[in-house]
């Protein structure tokens, strides 16, 4: 990879193969627009999640436990999950909004995609479709190998303030999540953000093997990507990226360790375009319910996420304050 590559997380080709995956998807979209229609019009009957991303992540994770709590509650007899992977989840939302009308269909979401949309200059917004539900959220965390010389947040950026562009961070896609965290981390510390290297990855899995190799200095993540490694005592936790500590996470936060940086991961739903107010209603009674069973309050306890649910006007307002952030952000990255 170049170095503009890996700073930037997006090498020339990167658009290209963009393109053409986003064609190969749309028509498979064609597809299950079809089939759709044939399902009729019992939401609770059938209902496809697609998860924008591959398996093993956080949306994975995410939409195959409200699968699994639907299932379980007979919310949804037939739920079933679809990974569209690629690009921060664009090709996925992309794809989604093809499938305009198909009310059985959902599509995961959260502040990736915020980020992502910014960074692929997407020609679809999240308020393209119909945002759902805001359901859940995660907070990052910044981990190092544990033979690493930093022992906390400042002994990270004294070395990384001599020549950031030798200082390779990993983490999720280019301009989502994590990568934002080390360019706010930055800003923050007066590095230029512009000068960062990111090597991003399709999740925590990855960016555990880049760490692991010595490709990358420090990596970003949510919390269980990196929490068997922590106890098995082959990384070390830096820092989580929350307002205040964690319940059950044995970690400063970046704030007390006298860096301003508080980020947090949402995850949620967006519904289709085109249905009507009435499809709406069900799905939104739909999420509700299952974020309000007992097998969804068990998987964010076991999972450690926080209960954020909400629908209606504020979830829009929510969304466009998110979006406004990410955004900002990107800009200062250069990108």
């Amino acid at each position: 990879m170049s170095e503009d590559a890996a700073r930037t997380g997006r090498p020339r080709w990167a658009m290209v193969v963009y393109a053409v995956v986003a064609v190969l998807v749309i028509g498979w979209a064609f597809t299950l627009s079809a089939r759709s229609a044939q399902q009729g019009s019992d939401l609770r009957s059938t209902l496809t999640l697609i998860a924008p991303a591959g398996a093993g992540g956080g949306w994975d994770t995410f939409t195959r436990e409200q699968q699994a709590a639907m299932r379980a509650n007979g919310i949804v007899n037939n739920a079933t999950v679809l990974n569209i992977p690629g690009a921060g989840g664009t090709i996925g939302l992309g794809t989604f909004s093809t499938l305009e009308g198909e009310a059985t269909n959902l599509l995961t979401t959260g502040t990736v995609m915020s980020g992502a949309i910014a960074l692929n200059d997407s020609p679809v917004a999240m308020t393209d479709v119909r945002p759902l539900a805001r359901v859940s959220e995660e907070y990052d965390i910044i981990v190092v190998p544990a033979d690493s010389p930093y022992q906390d947040i400042d002994d990270l950026i004294a070395d990384w303030e001599q020549d950031p562009g030798a200082f390779p961070f990993t983490g999720g896609s280019a301009g989502g999540l994590d990568h934002l965290i080390v360019a706010d981390l930055a800003i923050r510390a007066g590095i230029d953000p512009t000068e960062i290297t990111y090597i991003p990855q399709s999740g925590g899995g990855e960016a555990i093997q880049v760490i692991s190799s010595g490709d990358a200095r420090a990596a970003v993540s949510g919390y269980n990507e990196f929490a068997d490694q922590i106890e098995a005592g082959r990384m070390r936790g830096l820092a989580i990226v929350s307002p205040e500590r964690v319940e059950g996470i044995d970690l400063p936060t970046l704030i007390e360790q006298g860096y301003d940086v508080s980020m947090t991961n949402w995850r949620g739903f967006l519904a289709p375009a085109g249905i009507t107010d009435e499809e709406f209603a069900e799905l939104e009674a739909i999420v509700t319910e299952t974020a309000q069973s007992e097998e969804w309050q068990e998987a964010m306890e076991r999972n450690r996420w926080s209960d954020v649910f909400l629908t209606g006007p504020d979830l829009i307002d929510f969304i466009e304050e998110d979006t406004r952030q990410n955004e900002a952000l990107v800009e200062e990255l250069g990108l």
